[in-house]
């Protein structure tokens, strides 16, 4: 029944609620009187379980409070190249390059903003496989990869997903941490795209690392872990692999490396959170300093809680694929995610990938 102009009665509830309000805003105004003119920490305005705001406050202050530094923004607009930040700290659309085209100094360029932004994207580029590699190899050597299926040229990866295979790489992660040696950045391709969905997000490591609170900081500073690529094996396996392949692979590609839980970035400086759930054991942290093992429920308490960090919306662009984009992403730097919203549809990825180093952390003394 309408009551038009007629006040409602006031519920209990509603009674209670506003006298409350009342007299939680008496407190808070008190407090702000007593406390004028003197300046919070700004840590103290963040609570430990939401810091994700700090993080990326800090990174972009870090960036010079830019998207980009301002001699490289002049470069790009130099070259008739424009920049389209999709991220604060991560993540930008270069538009009116020609891949196909680029020399050293253009390279040289990219290169740049790659550290800048941690990845960049591309449109409308359809590169030949041959030509993909072409492009990669402008940022150094090339990594194949042993467990997946190859295109014509050895050093590209086909990422096939349809009405029999849907996508599986919807899990937060950076890039073959299996390996001694981790690629330094993938670029990829896309050659089909579905009708919707598909996009692929990406998170800054950075930022993760600055957002995490001082106290788990210094828990994790000296703590590494195992990475192990058995998910190969099994799940993702074709088939029942047999026992003598079983063997040789694991004999040839060492089953088993040890990588910090932050990496100081090779290049920049900067340390960022540096983790993979499916290929660490989860059970397996351990202090360089001391060499112990934590206890495994210590460990996998200390890992779940990591691997919450990426998630964070503040720390993320979102990518929305079209044949003939490209994605460059730098693996020490950021993690990403490929939603997997699309089946029965089919999306075909190339991917390539550039040589790496050897995951280290930079003491805070020496930095």
């Amino acid at each position: 029944m309408a009551l038009g102009n007629k006040e409602a009665p006031t519920s209990e509830y509603n009674r209670i609620a506003m006298d409350t309000a009342q007299k939680f805003h008496a407190i808070r105004k008190a407090g702000v009187e007593k406390n004028r003119g003197a300046e919070r920490p700004r840590e103290k305005l963040f609570p430990a379980f939401d810091r994700a705001g700090l993080g990326i406050v800090l990174e972009y202050e870090r960036m010079g409070n830019r998207p980009v530094s301002e001699a490289l923004e002049r470069a790009f607009e130099t070259l008739g190249y424009s920049l389209e930040h999709l991220g604060l700290t991560i993540g930008t659309i270069v538009r009116g390059i020609d891949l196909r085209a680029i020399g050293t100094d253009e390279a040289e360029l990219l290169r740049k903003l790659l550290l800048e932004r941690k990845v960049i994207f591309f449109h409308d580029q359809h590169l030949e496989e041959d030509e993909q590699v072409t492009l990669a190899r402008h940022f150094g050597e090339l990594d194949a990869f042993p467990f997946g299926g190859s295109g014509q040229n050895p050093y590209v990866l086909e990422i096939r997903h349809g009405r029999h295979s849907p996508g599986i790489e919807n899990g937060w992660h950076t890039d073959v941490t299996w390996m001694e040696r981790p690629s330094l950045g993938s670029i990829a391709q896309c050659i089909q795209a579905p009708p919707f969905g598909g996009d692929t997000l990406f998170s800054d490591s950075h930022a993760c690392y600055l957002g995490l609170t001082t106290e788990l900081r210094d828990a994790i500073e000296h703590l590494e872990g195992i990475h192990d690529y058995r998910n190969f094996l099994t799940q993702r396996a074709p088939g029942s692999l047999p026992e003598d392949l079983l063997k040789q692979i694991q004999e040839e590609i060492p089953f088993g490396v040890s990588h910090p839980l932050v990496r100081t970035h090779p290049e920049t400086g900067q340390r960022g959170l540096y983790i993979h759930g499916g290929f660490l054991r989860h059970e397996s942290l351990t202090d360089r300093r001391s060499g112990e093992t934590l206890d495994a429920k210590q460990s996998r308490n200390l890992v779940r809680e990591l691997l919450q960090q990426h998630a964070r919306p503040e720390y993320t662009c979102r990518f929305r694929w079209g044949v003939g984009s490209i994605a460059f992403w730098d693996n020490r730097a950021a993690q990403h995610y490929a939603v997997s919203d699309y089946f029965p549809h089919q999306r075909v990825l190339r991917r390539v990938t550039v040589s790496g180093d050897r995951p280290f952390l930079r003491p805070i003394e020496a930095e």
